[in-house]
C-alpha cells in the first residue's frame, strides 16, 4: 500500500517538473516577440535593469538573514528525536525555492512588458495575449517549484527510515524558508513601489500636471520597476508561501488520522497529490484565456480561472474518494471522505466568493467606487472620508464567508476539513496568479506606451488591459487575503496537534494577554510599513522636485506643456523645445532611493514577525503562543481587507475620473479639482494596498510557521 502511496508522490513531483517546462516553453515563446522600437527597447532596458538591480541587492541582505537562521535550525535540532538538524536544509530550500519563484516571475514581466505595448500596436487581441502568458509564467513557477522542493524533500526523508511525524516536523521548515523570504520580499517590493508611485503622482500629476508615466517624470521607471518588483515578485512570494503553508498545514493534520484504527499515510499524500492536479489543471486554464479584437479581456481572464475551478472540483473528488478510506476518526469524531470533498469544494468557494465581492468594492463603476468619485468633487478630505468607509464595510462579507467557510469545513471533516478547505482554496493556483500577473505586465505596458510616445489607440488599448489588471490585481489581493485566513488557522491546528494543546482557554490570563499582544502587531506592523513608505516618498518627492527645478531642459518642457490643451497644435518652437528636454531626466538617481529605501526599511517588519512568537514560545510556552496567533489571524485578516480594499477603491476612483465621468450634468476629468482629490486619495491608498495590506498576509501565516517549527521545542 505504502510503495503505491510513494508513487503517487512521485506523479506529484512530475507534475512539478512539468509547470517548470511549461514556463520555459512560455519564456522561449515571449523572447521572440517583437519588443518594438528602438524607444521602447531603451525603456524596457531600464525598467528590467532596475528590477533586477532590486532583487540582486535584496537578495544579498536575505542571503546573510538564511545562512543565520538556518544555522540557529541546525544547532536547536541537532539530536532531538522528533526532529533533525537537516530542518535547516528544509528551511534552505524552502528559500531557494521561494527567491527563485520571484527571480524567474520577474525576468519574465520585465521581458513581457514592451513586449505586450507592442504588441498593442496591432490590436487588443494580442496585446491579451503576451500580458497573460507572462503572468502564466509566474503562476506555474511558483506552483512548480513549489510542489517539486516539498515532494522532493518529502521522498527523501522518507528514505530516512523515520516516523511520519518526525518528517513533517522537519519538513515544516521549507514553510519558513518560504515564508521568511515572503515577508521581505513583499514589505520590500511594498515599500520600493510606493516610494516611488507616490513621487510620480504628487510632483508629477498634481504639482507639473504631466501623467505619471510621463518621459519627463523622473520618476516614472522607478514607478514601473516597483510595479514588477511589488506585484509580481511579491505577490509570487504571497501565494507561494500561502500554497506552501497550505499544503504542510494539512499534511501534518493527516498525520493525527485514524482510519479503522491505525495510521493511513493517504491523508498525508493526499495533499501533495491535489497539488500537483492543480498544476495540470491550471495549464488547461491557460488555454482557455483568449479574447477576439473588441472583445472583453475581463470576460477571457475569467473564463479561464471560473473554468479551471470547475475542473479542479471534478479532479478532487476523483482524488478524495478513491484515495481516502469511506470513514475515519479524528479526535474521536466520525467522518467520511465525502465529507473531506465537500470541504474542498467549500473552500474553492469561498476563494471565488471573496474574489467576487472584492470586485464589488474595488471595481470601476461600483456603486462603493463611484460614491468615492462622487465625493472627490468636494475635496481630497471627503474622499478620504469615503475611501476610508468603503473599506471598513468590505470587511463584512469576506469575514462572512471565511467563518461560514470554517464552520462547514469543520462540520465535514472536523480540523482536517479546515485544512483541505485552504487547500482546495489554492489548488488553482497556478491560474489565479497568472490572472494577477497580468495587472502589472499590463500597467508597464501601458507606462512604456506614453513613454514611448505612441499613438492614442495603443494607449487606449493598454489603457483596457490595465483596467481590467486593476481588478485581477484587487481580487488578487482579496484571494490572497481568504487563503491567508484558512492557511493560517490550518497552520494554527498543526500547531495545536505537535504541541498537543487540545483547547485554548482564554480565561488563563497568559492566554489573554497573548490575545491582545496578538490584536496588536498588525497595527504596529502596518505603522512600519507605512511610516517606511513616507519616508521613503519624502525623499523621492524632494528627488522630483529637484530635477525639474535644477534641470534647464525640464524646466523649459514643463512651461511649454502648461500652454497647450491636449488636442492643440504645437508651435515649431515649442515642439522643438520638448524634444531637447528628452532624455534629460536622471532616472537612475530615482530607482537608487526606491532601492535603498527597500532594503533598509523591510528588516524591522521582517524581524518583528520572526522574533515575536519565538520569545513567546520559549518564554511563555505553548497556550500563551496559541493565543498570540488567535490574536494576530483576528486582527491581521481585517486589518488586510480594510486596507487592500481601501486602497483598492481609491485606484479605480482615480481611474473613473481620468477616463472622464459624468455626474450632475457636468463631465470631470484629468485636471480637474475631482481628479487632483482623487489623486491624494489614491497616494493615501498606496500604501495601504500595496504596502501594509498584503504584506499582512504573510505576516499572520509567518507567525503561524514559526510556532510550527518551535512547537518540538516547546511543547
Amino acid at each position: 500500500m505504502e510503495s503505491n502511496l510513494m508513487m503517487y508522490v512521485n506523479l506529484a513531483f512530475g507534475a512539478g517538473v512539468l509547470a517548470l517546462i511549461f514556463s520555459a516553453w512560455k519564456t522561449s515563446w515571449i523572447v521572440k516577440q517583437d519588443e518594438g522600437t528602438d524607444k521602447m527597447k531603451i525603456i524596457g532596458a531600464n525598467i528590467a535593469e532596475g528590477a533586477m538591480a532590486f532583487l540582486k541587492a535584496e537578495y544579498r541582505v536575505l542571503t546573510i538573514f538564511v545562512v543565520l537562521v538556518a544555522g540557529l535550525l541546525a544547532y536547536a535540532n541537532a539530536g532531538s528525536s522528533v526532529s533533525s538538524s537537516l530542518t535547516a536544509v528544509s528551511f534552505i530550500t524552502g528559500a531557494l525555492c521561494s527567491g527563485l519563484a520571484g527571480f524567474l516571475g520577474m525576468r519574465v514581466a520585465t521581458k513581457a512588458n514592451n513586449r505586450t505595448t507592442n504588441a498593442a500596436r496591432t490590436g487588443l487581441a494580442p496585446a491579451l495575449h503576451v500580458a497573460f502568458t507572462g503572468g502564466s509564467v509566474m503562476g506555474l513557477s511558483v506552483v512548480g517549484l513549489g510542489v517539486l522542493g516539498l515532494t522532493g524533500l518529502f521522498i527523501i526523508y522518507m528514505n530516512q527510515g523515520w516516523v511520519i511525524g518526525k518528517i513533517l516536523n522537519v519538513i515544516s521548515g521549507f514553510s519558513l524558508g518560504a515564508s521568511s523570504i515572503a515577508l521581505f520580499a513583499r514589505v520590500g517590493g511594498g515599500i520600493y513601489t510606493k516610494a516611488a508611485d507616490v513621487g510620480a503622482d504628487l510632483v508629477g500629476k498634481v504639482e507639473a500636471g504631466i501623467p505619471e508615466d510621463h518621459p519627463l517624470n523622473p520618476a516614472t521607471i522607478a514607478d514601473n520597476v516597483g510595479d514588477n518588483v511589488g506585484d509580481v515578485a511579491g505577490m509570487g512570494a504571497d501565494l507561494f508561501e500561502s500554497y506552501v503553508g497550505s499544503i504542510v498545514g494539512s499534511m501534518v493534520l493527516g498525520a493525527s488520522i485514524l482510519a479503522a484504527g491505525v495510521f493511513d499515510l493517504s491523508f498525508v499524500i493526499l495533499p501533495l497529490l491535489i497539488a500537483g492536479s492543480g498544476i495540470i489543471v491550471s495549464i488547461i486554464g491557460t488555454f482557455m484565456v483568449s479574447v477576439k479584437e473588441g472583445g472583453n479581456p475581463q470576460k477571457a481572464l475569467n473564463i479561464g480561472e471560473f473554468g479551471s475551478s470547475a475542473i479542479m472540483i471534478g479532479v478532487m473528488y476523483l482524488l478524495i474518494t478513491n484515495l481516502l478510506p469511506s470513514s475515519f476518526e479524528l479526535n474521536g469524531v466520525n467522518y467520511s471522505n465525502m465529507g473531506v470533498f465537500w470541504a474542498s469544494t467549500i473552500g474553492l468557494a469561498a476563494g471565488l466568493g471573496i474574489g467576487m465581492i472584492t470586485e464589488h468594492y474595488t471595481g470601476t463603476n461600483t456603486a462603493p467606487t463611484t460614491s468615492i468619485v462622487r465625493q472627490s468633487l468636494t475635496g481630497p478630505a471627503t474622499n478620504i472620508i469615503a475611501g476610508l468607509g468603503v473599506g471598513m464595510q468590505s470587511t463584512t462579507f469576506p469575514v462572512l464567508i471565511i467563518a461560514t467557510g470554517i464552520v462547514g469545513a469543520h462540520h465535514f471533516a472536523g480540523l482536517y476539513g479546515i485544512a483541505v478547505a485552504a487547500l482546495g482554496m489554492l489548488a488553482n493556483t497556478g491560474i489565479q496568479l497568472a490572472v494577477d500577473a497580468y495587472g502589472p505586465i499590463s500597467d508597464n505596458a501601458g507606462g512604456i506606451a506614453e513613454m514611448a510616445e505612441l499613438p492614442n489607440e495603443v494607449r487606449d488599448r493598454t489603457d483596457k488591459l490595465d483596467a481590467v489588471g486593476n481588478t485581477t490585481a484587487a481580487i488578487g489581493k482579496g484571494f490572497a487575503i481568504g487563503s491567508a485566513a484558512l492557511t493560517t488557522l490550518a497552520l494554527f491546528a498543526a500547531y495545536m496537534v505537535q504541541t498537543g494543546i487540545t483547547k485554548i482557554d482564554i480565561a488563563n490570563p497568559m492566554v489573554m494577554a497573548g490575545l491582545f499582544v496578538g490584536g496588536m502587531l498588525p497595527f504596529l506592523f502596518s505603522s512600519l510599513a507605512m511610516n517606511a513608505v513616507g519616508r521613503a516618498a519624502m525623499s523621492m518627492i524632494e528627488e522630483v522636485r529637484r530635477q525639474f527645478k535644477n534641470i534647464p531642459e525640464l524646466s523649459a518642457a514643463l512651461s511649454v506643456m502648461k500652454k497647450y490643451g491636449e488636442d492643440d497644435e504645437w508651435s515649431k518652437e515649442d515642439r522643438k523645445i520638448f524634444e531637447e528636454a528628452d532624455g534629460k531626466a536622471e532616472y537612475g538617481k530615482c530607482v537608487e532611493i526606491s532601492t535603498q529605501s527597500a532594503i533598509k526599511e523591510m528588516v524591522i517588519p521582517g524581524l518583528l514577525a520572526i522574533l515575536t512568537p519565538v520569545f513567546v514560545g520559549f518564554v511563555f510556552k505553548a497556550e500563551a503562543l496559541g493565543g498570540l496567533l488567535a490574536g494576530v489571524t483576528v486582527s491581521g485578516v481585517l486589518m488586510a481587507i480594510f486596507q487592500s480594499n481601501a486602497g483598492g477603491a481609491w485606484d479605480n476612483a482615480k481611474k473613473m475620473i481620468e477616463e472622464k465621468i459624468e455626474l450632475d450634468g457636468k463631465t470631470y476629468g484629468k485636471g480637474s479639482e475631482a481628479h487632483k482629490a482623487a489623486v491624494v486619495g489614491d497616494t493615501v491608498g498606496d500604501p495601504f494596498k500595496d504596502t501594509s495590506g498584503p504584506s499582512l498576509n504573510i505576516l499572520i501565516k509567518l507567525m503561524s510557521v514559526v510556532s510550527l517549527v518551535i512547537a518540538p521545542l516547546i511543547k
